[in-house]
């Protein structure tokens, strides 16, 4: 694969909380504009892996590129093309849609504000509850909230952290169907997520526990990379093989 065509490719990423390492040596490379299902149990690195994409937290090991940015060296200017979007609802209960968006977009010095806000709110469905207080929506309604403040920026490359871990099927359906019309865009997304159904939407599938990258590429090659043969088994066995693997060997590291 040309590096050109990659908006992610870092190898060796690795952090480390005092004595324990949260990523090992993770090797990672997300096409442009391509969904990518990021998976694992809680507590695997996923959250660490994609903060330190973004410039949040300082990796430890790894070198490598994200839009094209040296993302240890050169992440004031990488957090500028970027989204993220954080699994607990972020952006502040007491003001309402409209100015949350634009609260964004005076931290991102954007030079057309209002001009931006109302595009996102039309984008995302929010015009008619544009005044209402975010503290008031519901899960679907946050959701949309804040990827809505994501875009805001016109970022190149989406982060999305268990997104929508809560809500209902429709909303997480809707959710969906945007994420690919932003991939058609050219917008790169990598999305964390527990729900086998949404992994399948996604063009190729990473997953890691225990700081370790266990299996990466389209379903078939994860299948395989689980000793599933073609038609005898789905994503949820492969993820149960490939934890239960891990927790084998993690077991029996000294």
């Amino acid at each position: 694969m040309n590096t050109t065509e990659l908006a992610i490719d870092v190898r060796g990423l690795t952090k480390r909380f005092g004595t324990r390492t949260v990523v090992n040596g993770i090797d990672l490379a997300v096409q442009r504009g391509s969904i990518v299902g990021f998976l694992g149990p809680n507590g695997s690195g996923k959250t660490t892996t994609m903060r330190m994409l973004c410039g949040l937290l300082t990796p430890d090991g790894g070198e490598g590129r994200c839009l094209g940015l040296d993302f240890r060296r050169e992440s004031a200017a990488l957090k500028r093309q970027v989204g993220y979007m954080t699994q607990k609802f972020s952006l502040y209960d007491d003001l309402s849609i409209r100015e949350n968006l634009d609260f964004i977009g005076r931290l991102f010095e954007l030079p057309e504000r209002r001009r931006a806000v109302d595009e996102s709110l039309q984008r995302l469905g929010l015009e008619a509850r544009a005044g209402q207080l975010a503290g008031a929506l519901s899960g679907g309604w946050k959701q949309r909230l804040a990827l809505a403040a994501c875009l805001l920026h016109r970022p190149k490359l989406l982060l999305l952290d268990e997104p929508t871990a809560g809500v209902d099927p429709k909303a997480r359906r809707e959710f969906w169907d945007e994420l690919h019309t932003l991939a058609r865009e050219g917008i790169t997304v990598l999305v964390a997520t527990h729900y086998m159904d949404e992994a399948e939407r996604c063009d190729e599938i990473v997953f890691i526990a225990y700081g370790e990258l266990l299996a990466k590429g389209r379903q078939d090659e994860v299948l395989a990379a689980a000793g599933i043969e073609p038609g005898g088994g789905n994503l949820e066995e492969a993820f149960v093989r490939l934890i239960g693997q891990a927790h084998d060997n993690y077991a029996a590291t000294p």
